[in-house]
């Protein structure tokens, strides 16, 4: 798997030119064992930041103790949404939303994961040996527009992608793909531009792990044909 992993991650970073490594995020389920090789963070970070650090190298053993958002990690399985998040009272804070309704709104329709969780491992794809439930690829449009474009090559149709204020990393890139089984794209929230490094040109897709092998195979084909004609930055 590791080997597979590597060639994946570097067929992606060679023929999108990629920003930055392609991200692993598992969950590991209430009882698992989590993959070996990895470190606990020395302090808590959020799921965001630890997708972040991973883009960057890191590679991390995050449970629920490690874990320093508890919005993102409910959302991940690890623990009870709090009150205070349930009634928007919590995200009404931040001056984005009018009023607690509308905060509370916006979290009644994320696609929660729908197991429990002890925690997750993050870690480059390249650095991955097992087989993760998304891949996270933080970049500019142009690159990840590519993804878009993998995953409606054989099916075609339109890819309609949900999104929000709050939890970009969490929620829309790590759960809604992992749920839905679909690719979804944000284009960042207060979290992520607040408590890590996004770029102000940067956004986010998470894709099932089970697209991505063939999206690699297909990077064949758009190599030497489509991606030689399209402006590329």
């Amino acid at each position: 798997m590791l080997e597979k992993n590597k060639a994946i991650s570097e067929k992606f970073k060679r023929i999108i030119g990629l920003r930055h490594e392609p991200v692993a995020i598992k969950l590991v389920k209430k009882g698992e064992a989590f993959p070996g090789g990895f470190d606990v963070p020395e302090k808590q970070l959020s799921h965001c930041q630890a997708v972040f650090a991973a883009k960057g190298g890191a590679c991390l053993r995050m449970p629920l103790e490690s874990q320093g958002c508890m919005v993102g990690a409910c959302t991940l399985g690890m623990t009870e949404r709090p009150e205070k998040v349930k009634s928007g009272e919590f995200h009404l804070g931040m001056g984005i939303h009018e009023d607690a309704k509308a905060s509370s709104e916006m979290f009644d329709t994320i696609a929660d994961v729908l197991y429990e969780t002890d925690g997750e491992v993050i870690c480059p794809l390249k650095d991955a040996d097992f087989e993760p439930d998304v891949v996270a690829v933080i970049d500019i449009p142009e690159r990840v527009y590519w993804f878009e474009a993998l995953h409606l090559r054989h099916g075609g149709g339109r890819a309609v992608y949900v999104t929000a204020p709050f939890q970009c990393a969490c929620a829309d890139v790590t759960a809604y793909p992992l749920v839905k089984q679909v690719p979804n794209i944000s284009i960042g929230c207060f979290g992520c531009r607040k408590k890590t490094d996004m770029q102000a040109d940067e956004m986010a897709i998470g894709i099932p792990y089970g697209e991505i092998p063939a999206m690699a195979a297909d990077l064949e084909v758009y190599k030497d044909g489509v991606l030689t004609k399209a402006k590329r930055d």
